[in-house]
């Protein structure tokens, strides 16, 4: 599972969105990885994502938010859920 948050450098709310997904993504032991848009290799993960704007956040490239804030406890309900269905899909799997 891995967290992204889309950013830019001339975005005043990247810094927060950031450090809330830092916090989640190490709080469930997840990968985490800022993707900067102004970047081309960024911007062309963001057009993949249909991310034009930041800060933008997704989880296992399901886009959470797009150009604003999250709250640390959506992300980490977010977070928890998608583990969760995770979870489900590999115990019914295993024999």
């Amino acid at each position: 599972m891995e967290l992204k948050v889309f950013t830019l450098p001339s975005c005043s709310s990247c810094p927060l969105a950031k450090a809330i997904a830092s916090e989640v993504a190490r709080k469930f032991n997840i990968a985490y990885k800022e993707v900067n848009l102004a970047t081309v290799e960024g911007l062309s993960e963001g057009k993949a994502h249909d991310i034009l704007s930041a800060p933008s956040i997704s989880v296992d490239d399901e886009v959470i938010i797009r150009g604003g804030l999250v709250s640390r406890q959506r992300l980490e309900e977010e977070v928890r859920k998608r583990i969760e269905k995770w979870s489900e899909r590999v115990s019914k799997e295993r024999p």
